[in-house]
């Protein structure tokens, strides 16, 4: 064979073999790290295309996007009751410290399983242990000092280690199960409570209608009295006044009293009397307003 043409032959093998690894190609959100004989290259590849790169590198990705790791942990509290929590860590990976991480833990797995989770599951029961009782797990301030503390603890421990920690968030709190039932218990107790005052809100409610009522009452009868004693007073000023103005009026009374006599004549069975002969005024009624005794 030609020496010429077997070099070349084995160039073209060479490039059709090896020639990939002259290139290396980094996903988007990712950053790659180069290994070289077991030595970790201190600078990391970004996302993109890089040629030419020293073929004989082996390589290890890290995915640099945001993630959330979730994580249940038992959490102890001052009243000696372990509380169930579901908490959720969104992190991500520092591109810039890859190979620090590489060299010190390994992979990115490594590192979550190495320095989150271990961490996170050391806080959570330190947290705890600064609650009063389980039960307090449910207010809103506790579970707000339970996110900022973890958030704080895990963001000083893990950042110079090449983990940026975004948020800590409580999913989930689940109670003991003897607390669990106390607390339905009080809260059946409470309502009914509740329900104890609304009807005793009711009956109050109504006993002041009736007081209400019964005051309206009074207070209608009251007027009504006072009318009729208004009307009563009139009826005697007027009595009163009538009587002052014919005491020592004979003509107004022998008038009221012939008016009578018409009135008497009117019906066929009436009969008139005289009753004194010697009097005046001999017809009944018409001595009204003399003297007692008549003449004699």
């Amino acid at each position: 064979m030609n020496p010429k043409l077997a070099a070349v032959a084995v160039v073209i093998v060479l490039i059709f073999f090896f020639g990939q690894r002259f290139v290396k190609t980094v996903p988007p959100g990712h950053v790659a790290v180069a290994i070289l004989f077991g030595e970790v290259m201190p600078t990391p590849y970004q996302e993109g295309l890089h040629f030419p790169v020293n073929p004989l590198y082996s390589w290890v990705d890290y995915d640099t996007r945001e993630k959330t790791l979730k994580e249940t942990a038992q959490v102890p509290t001052q009243d000696q009751l372990q509380t169930t929590v579901d908490v959720s860590v969104q992190f991500e990976i520092n591109g810039a410290m890859a190979p620090e991480i590489l060299q010190n833990v390994g992979t990115q797995a490594q590192a979550v399983n190495v320095y989150l989770t271990p961490k996170l599951r050391s806080l959570v029961r330190e947290q705890g242990k600064m609650i009063p009782k389980a039960e307090d797990f449910f207010l809103e301030k506790t579970q707000q000092i339970l996110e900022g503390n973890l958030e704080a603890g895990l963001r000083s421990y893990l950042e110079p280690k090449g983990i940026i920690i975004k948020a800590v968030l409580v999913r989930d709190i689940n109670l003991p199960a003897v607390l669990t039932q106390a607390i339905e218990q009080k809260k059946e107790r409470e309502q009914a409570v509740e329900r104890q005052k609304a009807e005793l809100e009711r009956f109050r409610t109504e006993q002041l209608q009736q007081v209400a009522a019964a005051e309206a009452k009074r207070k209608a009868a009251e007027e009504e009295a006072a009318q009729i004693r208004i009307l009563a007073e009139a009826q005697a000023f007027e009595i009163r006044e009538i009587n002052k103005a014919v005491a020592g009026n004979q003509s107004y009374i022998q008038l009221q009293s012939l008016n009578a006599l018409k009135e008497i004549s009117k019906d066929p069975a009436a009969k008139l009397y005289f009753m004194d002969g010697s009097s005046t005024q001999p017809l009944p009624l018409m001595n009204l307003g003399e003297p007692m005794g008549g003449r004699r």
